[in-house]
């Protein structure tokens, strides 16, 4: 199957961690690497506070990765991360190829 390009927004759960964001955001990016995905951009967003409490948390640090896969692959790391307690909230989107997004 043919790679697509995706668009994978994470918040991550900071509170009560040890690591600092960059760790945790390395951390990630080792787990798409293990799956065989290819990592073309991360934005490190920053620490924002959420408009509403979501599960009991009041903010969250968001990464975006623009990242080279199979829906399987996305599939995998989407049901791998649901049970993640790091990853608080996770988002896809399919992206244009990046010659056709300039």
């Amino acid at each position: 199957m043919t790679k697509r390009r995706y668009e994978v927004l994470l918040v991550l759960n900071t509170k009560g961690k040890d690591e600092s964001a960059n760790d945790l955001i390395d951390a990630i990016e080792k787990q798409i690497k293990a799956e065989k995905v290819e990592v073309e951009q991360i934005q490190r967003l920053e620490k924002r506070t959420f408009a509403y409490p979501s599960q009991k948390q009041t903010s969250g640090f968001y990464v975006n990765y623009i990242v080279h896969a199979t829906p399987e692959q996305i599939d995998t790391l989407q049901a791998k991360w649901k049970l993640d307690p790091v990853v608080h909230l996770q988002h896809y989107q399919k992206l244009k190829p990046a010659a056709q997004a300039a």
